[in-house]
């Protein structure tokens, strides 16, 4: 379960106090706070209303000239979260711990400038999204060998079979680096050509991808068919296709760091058919020309890294733990110096 549509409300105020002047209290807010261990699904068992109401301000009394403000009522939800209320507007996202998100304000209190008359508080019905977090997200149209590959390099046990969409929801491994670092990996469910238009499972896979550092992209060697009545697809093609269907649904997709993993390289005649990928990849304007314009991205994706693999067997797994680490922490390098001109240059200003 990746979404989760609850009703939340703030409190109303409280009536002021016209002979005397008195002003009500402020209804309550409705507050997300992050929670670790937290899934919807049991948020959802928890609160099966899924009505969320902070307590209303109190009346003023000639005992309490000013009323006191209402309860504010604390929802816990988990980790990765982003807010949006149902006409689409995003209200923040909830990452960390203890991360705390204002999603509906309390009426204010009657008073002198209201006529004493308070206002009710703010209310919507609000789609909890929830986007899993990772540091690589495995991409690849079903049956790749995604789910293969996740259990050789990691301690994951998704379901793996020779059928398309093996993987429904996404499945979480954590590869362990012989310095104790670890970095985890993300087998997302199989995309399918017009996933950006939400066939398949387009919108629940491509919104996981948003909040992944690196992008892992899984073809198989031979190519891909997903049914008897849709087109086979090479390699080659999966991976223009892939590009694609990333920058259809949102072009910053593509400005993270992606490695290429060509799967099943065990196989019979694998060799003949990398070695012609490669000389795809390395000319691509040669083999795009006769695409239809609807499969040809704005902009390629430029690999880190291309490591022909088998899942099945583990040949040159390692070598490509290895590479991910590599490209995440350059990275990180990068996004450190970014930020200590950023800093720099502030500091610059400030003294201006």
């Amino acid at each position: 379960m990746d979404d989760l549509r609850i009703y939340v409300k703030g409190g109303s105020g409280g009536m002021g106090h016209p002979r005397l002047g008195g002003e009500g209290g402020s209804g309550g807010d409705v507050w997300l706070v992050a929670q670790e261990k937290l899934t919807l699904k049991r948020m959802k068992s928890q609160n099966p209303r899924k009505r969320f109401l902070a307590g209303p301000g109190a009346n003023s009394k000639i005992v309490a000239l000013k009323g006191a403000k209402g309860k504010d009522l604390e929802v816990n939800v988990p980790l990765g979260i982003s807010v949006v209320t149902d006409d689409g507007k995003s209200l923040g996202e909830l990452n960390k711990p203890g991360d705390r998100l204002l999603v509906a304000r309390g009426g204010v209190g009657g008073s002198l400038v209201t006529n004493f008359l308070p206002s009710r508080g703010q209310a919507y019905n609000i789609h909890l999204d929830l986007k899993l977090i990772a540091d690589v997200g495995l991409i690849g149209f079903p049956n790749a060998g995604k789910s293969s590959l996740l259990t050789s390099i990691s301690h994951a046990t998704p379901q793996i079979a020779d059928y398309a969409f093996t993987t429904i929801n996404p499945e979480l491994g954590t590869v362990t680096y012989s310095d104790h670092k670890q970095i985890t990996v993300a087998d997302l469910p199989g995309l399918i050509e017009g996933a950006h238009k939400n066939k398949g499972r387009g919108h629940k896979f491509l919104k996981h991808v948003e909040r992944t550092n690196q992008l892992l992209f899984v073809v198989d060697v031979f190519g891909f068919q997903l049914s008897p009545k849709t087109p086979f697809r090479t390699a080659f093609e999966t991976i223009m296709l892939l590009t694609k269907e990333l920058e259809l649904y949102k072009e910053e997709l593509q400005d993270k760091p992606a490695v290429l993993a060509v799967n099943k390289m065990d196989l019979p005649n694998a060799q003949r058919n990398f070695n012609e990928l490669m000389e795809q990849l390395q000319n691509p304007q040669d083999h795009i020309q006769s695409f239809p314009k609807a499969m040809i991205p704005a902009d390629l994706v430029r690999f880190k890294e291309i490591i022909p693999v088998s899942a099945l067997t583990g040949e040159r797994t390692e070598e490509l733990i290895m590479c991910l680490r590599k490209v995440l922490d350059e990275e990180a390098e990068k996004n450190i110096e970014q930020y200590q001109r950023e800093q720099l240059h502030a500091l610059h200003l400030s003294e201006i």
